[in-house]
């Protein structure tokens, strides 16, 4: 819910899904232009929802950041090798988003 506060602030439309299916199917009907994922999720984690991502139609296109407490540099490998743009460590802000989301071109 912070996430999409922060976001919706910085004027994108946010759509949330309660795990990794959801979303995917969701990405499925219309692909979006970022995705803000969390390694933890239920049904599918953050990873195996990527790995899937970057398989579909177009699934290259979207800008992905990805989200968790993990802090370990195989974590981190782990994500960018499915296919993440960025790595956000929780607790995050509106500025640590921002910052992110520039880097990746999306601001």
């Amino acid at each position: 819910m912070v996430a999409r506060k922060i976001l919706q602030e910085l004027g994108f439309e946010t759509e949330e899904a309660v795990d990794g299916k959801v979303a995917l199917e969701a990405c499925k009907r219309k692909m979006p232009e970022a995705v803000f994922v969390d390694w933890y999720m239920p049904a599918m984690d953050g990873i195996e929802f990527l790995r899937e991502l970057r398989k579909l139609p177009g699934g290259s296109a979207p800008r992905v950041l990805f989200c968790t407490t993990e802090n370990k540099m195989e974590h981190i490998e782990q994500a960018i090798e499915a296919g993440a743009d960025e790595y956000i460590m929780k607790p995050f802000d509106s500025e640590i988003i921002q910052a992110k989301f520039s880097q990746v071109g999306l601001l």
